[in-house]
């Protein structure tokens, strides 16, 4: 179709891409003279109602939408059995190629082009829209560094019920959030989860899953946690590798609810990796500037200490960053508020059972600190009760897990991941054993009740400590003996 002219205005000059229900070209509108990309329909395709009724559905979308951070719509008709859309003309290239030319991006440009991205779905989504097919393919990156997301030609209008139809899966499986995988019904926490895996290889590199065929992506996406972006690349920030975790949970209700409290997490972890690189970068200049004044932190699921972020900002060298910060109210005072922190390092992991056996299937305790936060998993024995009556001899009865940090650090939070959620427990340190019982770790630290799949214990550690103990005094269901009880852990965490 190269030379055709659309409905006498829009010249198609030259090919700038095809999928399987179009092809993009980029033209020249003749009667203002200027660029301009057109998506044509294959006449294949607009010769099936139900992808034709898509495609004159996406016009009138997206013309509704206007946003800086969302490519517009200009024009929208048909020529000759050909339907077409008419979009402004981005120069650059898309965030896929960017990723694939130069790898892994600066942690600051891959955390604002995810903002950017996410400013775009909030119009999105306040008009009840979700876009299905986040990637980066679909995110167009223009001359000046801005980064625009395209191409909603499967959006869909939300239904009544709040959730899209069910029973068809569409997207790219390389970023497609579980739900959306096993053909059941999305809304925007869909994108979130999507949005989330762009984060992750925009940090990283690299998309998470790899397999033989489409399907055994899609299914990694709905059985498998996506790898621990700290573990891919260390110096990112705990900040910004708990909006991965969180943005990617399997369960739609553990991700963020709405794409705004994302927004809100990402311009905090924006900040912190500012401070600690002194300075801002390249595209995140603008973003960073663009962020809001009012009192900035991190969700109630992503706790910190704002002392630990203050701290973190001195090390860099950003004390005066800091002290306006503080000043501004962007870091409340108060231990309410929340901040940054790193992890700490940890050398190993040991079973604690003094008031048993010695002994808790100690030779898997090892894989509590492997690393791997999902694939693997420590576990206690099976027991009948589950305030192990009957089992365990003392005031406080209960069994642990203890992990030795490689120096003596006071962190100021525990994350713990455990498949099997429901658990209560208290944390201890102690500087200087380990403790062989119980009564030697002196005060808790820290408690869990009722934890979550991704629990995260506040600690108040007083001296720097080598040894940090996990005492559960209350089990949950165990997944594989119906009326036993049992405690499950994939991974530990220190993080200052």
């Amino acid at each position: 179709m190269i030379g055709t002219v659309l409905s006498g205005r829009y010249r198609l000059e030259a090919k700038l891409g095809s999928g399987g229900m179009s092809t993009v070209y980029l033209a020249r509108d003749e009667t203002l003279d200027r660029p301009v990309a057109v998506k044509v329909m294959h006449r294949e395709m607009s010769e099936q109602a139900d992808q034709l009724k898509r495609f004159r559905q996406e016009a009138r979308a997206v013309a509704k939408l206007s946003h800086p951070n969302i490519v517009s719509v200009i024009d929208a008709g048909e020529d000759a059995g050909h339907p077409y859309i008419v979009f402004e003309y981005v120069e650059g290239e898309t965030l896929k190629q960017r990723v694939g030319r130069v790898g892994a991006l600066d942690t600051q440009e891959a955390i604002a082009y995810a903002i950017e991205v996410a400013r775009g779905l909030t119009v999105a989504h306040a008009r009840q829209m979700v876009h299905r097919d986040i990637k980066p393919q679909n995110v167009l990156i223009d001359a000046e560094g801005r980064a625009k997301l395209t191409d909603f030609g499967i959006s869909r209008q939300l239904e009544q019920d709040g959730m899209t139809a069910t029973g068809r899966v569409l997207g790219t499986t390389d970023y497609v959030a579980p739900e959306q995988a096993m053909g059941r019904g999305v809304d925007p926490r869909s994108d979130i989860y999507s949005l989330g895996v762009v984060l992750y290889e925009m940090l990283v590199g690299q998309v998470p899953f790899h397999a033989d065929s489409q399907v055994g992506v899609a299914m990694k996406h709905v059985n498998e946690e996506l790898p621990d972006v700290q573990r891919r690349r260390p110096e990112v920030s705990a900040a910004v590798a708990l909006v991965a975790e969180r943005s990617t949970a399997k369960n739609p209700a553990e991700r963020y609810q709405r794409i705004e409290e994302m927004i809100d997490d990402l311009s905090t972890a924006l900040e912190v990796e500012a401070a600690r690189a002194g300075s801002t970068s390249g595209e995140a200049t603008t973003v960073l500037e663009a962020v809001p004044p009012p009192k900035r932190r991190l969700s109630s699921r992503a706790r910190r200490s704002w002392a630990g972020i203050v701290a973190l900002l001195l090390v860099a060298g950003g004390t005066l960053l800091a002290v306006q910060l503080i000043s501004s109210g962007r870091i409340g005072g108060g231990g309410a508020d929340q901040g940054g922190g790193r992890a700490v390092a940890i050398s190993s992991a040991t079973d604690y059972d003094p008031q048993g056996d010695g002994e808790e299937t100690g030779s898997k305790v090892g894989l509590a600190a492997d690393g791997d936060p999902t694939g693997t998993a420590w576990k206690t024995e099976h027991y009948d009760s589950d305030a192990f009556a009957g089992t365990k001899i003392g005031p406080d009865p209960g069994v642990g897990i203890y992990v030795t940090a490689s120096s003596p650090a006071t962190p100021a939070t525990m994350v713990v991941r455990t498949p099997t959620p429901g658990w209560d427990a208290e944390a201890f340190a102690a500087p200087a054993g380990p403790p062989s019982e119980l009564s030697g770790w002196g005060r808790p630290v820290g408690e869990a009740r009722g934890a979550t799949a991704t629990e995260e214990i506040d600690l108040t550690v007083t001296q720097p400590s080598t040894y940090f103990l996990l005492w559960f005094t209350k089990a949950a269901p165990a997944r594989d003996q119906a009326g036993r009880y049992q405690v499950e852990v994939s991974d530990i965490k220190l993080l200052e």
